[in-house]
């Protein structure tokens, strides 16, 4: 295998304070187990996110990145595999990273072959059925900071401050003084904001029309200029309304320009994962998606799950307060254990899968690759511990109004109660599994199969007949 740059642990302080913060705040500590048995209605108050046909979407699938290449060897290690293996899984989202220091090596000059690669990994995706967010990825700002990746040198400016690695704690470098001034310089400077709204441009431009493409994540984990004494919580928030939300206004104003037809992504700063709730201003745009990260700071450094600690009831809790307050749909841009093997992770992806499903669309987990830390499989195309749990049936999109979904870890057994509106056509998708799957439909509506083989990926379409809408109809999956 091609060496793989692992996602590092992340022990810096801005995370550690965030989550004691998180802990203590009132309110966030009680822990329920989640049963078997997972009823998960959607939150009240944050919509779902649709399609063009108006059908009620479920998005789940894995983050695709290669930070290692660059140049003409850039997504080297993104093949048709990688889509062909998710798709086999039932996954219908891949998060791709692309890197505006490859899209843009020198000011006004885009990468052609840059742009051909792209559109060759979302032909695989179209092909395999899998739906993309094209994220603009950024690590430690970008090159001209060690090895990362994101925004190009000639974008970077330091004001002549120092800067110095952290071999064992890569994300500590988000501090590092020159970080700090050249995250201030894009989000302030006129001709950067300028160049990264070009960007946005030449990149949604040319994607815009292909049949893959569902929307734009506009940068990975933004990060900005802490202030002398002050905390992390309140230096969120600050970056967040005075400095993030301007930038995605500016980002979402010239991307519809040229494309007004796909969702677009925004993320709150890491400090988001801890529970902190996010100081984000209104996007004024009509589809716009709240895309947080779902990482524990303890976990992020290979410890294991602790139901008790009162994380993930705190995270879920500071979580929803936006998009509720904002009325647009959730989708978790990122989440994984650094280590999935460790005693707890078993409960951790039942409890964390429980949790998203409240809140969210869907989510995107990090990452889909072969062997490694974060991997989904190993080098032999397995799930590695525990990540097969990410593979369950559900709705791929549900003509009509949901009124009630379910899903049985134990037993298998998953229900939707849904209204049916319209001509549109319900999808459901059922991992490969040794037994099969039967489809059971009551009320106005007809599935084209009763029964997916063992070993197979299903792809379930279901019809309401003439009337439907004055009726409900009720599907159940069940092994076998």
């Amino acid at each position: 295998m091609p060496k793989r740059r692992p996602r590092s642990p992340r022990k810096a302080a801005f995370l550690a304070v965030a989550a004691l913060l998180a802990l203590l705040a009132p309110g966030t500590a009680a822990q329920a187990r989640a049963s078997g048995a997972r009823d998960t209605p959607a939150a009240p108050g944050i919509p779902p996110l649709t399609d063009e046909q108006g059908r009620t979407l479920t998005l789940r699938g894995w983050n695709l990145a290669d930070k290692e290449h660059r140049g003409d060897e850039a997504l080297a290690d993104i093949t048709e595999r990688s889509l062909r293996d998710m798709a086999a899984q039932g996954f219908n989202l891949a998060r791709l990273a692309v890197f505006w220091d490859d899209l843009e090596p020198r000011p006004g000059h885009y990468s052609e072959r840059y742009l051909r690669k792209i559109e060759r990994v979302l032909d695989w995706a179209h092909r395999h059925r899998v739906r993309v967010v094209i994220d603009a990825h950024q690590d430690v700002y970008g090159p001209a900071f060690g090895s990362h990746r994101g925004i190009p040198a000639w974008a970077t400016r330091t004001d002549g401050l120092p800067y110095r690695t952290h071999p064992d704690d890569w994300f500590a470098e988000y501090f590092e003084p020159a970080v700090q001034a050249a995250f201030q310089h894009l989000y302030e400077d006129d001709d950067l904001r300028r160049a990264q709204a070009r960007m946005w441009q030449v990149l949604a431009g040319r994607l815009a029309g292909h049949p893959a493409v569902f929307g734009y994540d506009l940068i990975n984990e933004p990060m900005g200029r802490l202030r002398e004494g002050e905390g992390v919580p309140d230096a969120a928030r600050r970056i967040e309304a005075t400095q993030i939300t301007p930038m995605y206004q500016r980002v979402a104003e010239a991307i519809r320009r040229v494309d007004r037809r796909h969702w677009l992504f925004v993320e709150p700063t890491p400090a988001a994962g801890e529970g902190v709730p996010t100081g984000l201003g209104r996007i004024r745009d009509p589809k716009v998606v709240y895309a947080p990260h779902f990482y524990n700071a303890a976990m992020e450094a290979g410890r294991d799950y602790d139901p008790a600690s009162g994380w993930l009831p705190a995270y879920e809790a500071a979580v929803v307060h936006y998009p509720r307050a904002m009325r647009i749909p959730v989708l978790i841009g990122e989440w994984g254990p650094l280590n999935s093997s460790l005693p707890n992770m078993a409960r951790f992806y039942e409890d964390a899968l429980t949790s998203m499903s409240r809140y969210a669309t869907g989510w995107a987990s990090w990452t889909w690759c072969y062997g490694g830390a974060y991997c989904a499989m190993d080098e032999r195309g397995r799930f590695q511990q525990n990540k097969s749990r990410t593979a369950e049936p559900y709705a791929a999109a549900v003509a009509g109004a949901v009124r009630a979904v379910s899903y049985d870890a134990g037993a298998a057994v998953y229900r939707l109660t849904y209204t049916p509106q319209g001509k549109g056509v319900t999808e459901l998708s059922t991992p490969p599994s040794p037994r099969g799957w039967r489809i059971t439909v009551r009320g106005p509506a007809r599935a084209d199969t009763t029964r997916v083989r063992p070993g197979e990926r299903g792809v379930v379409r279901i019809r309401a007949g003439a009337g439907a809408g004055t009726g409900e109809v009720r599907v159940t999956v069940t092994p076998g």
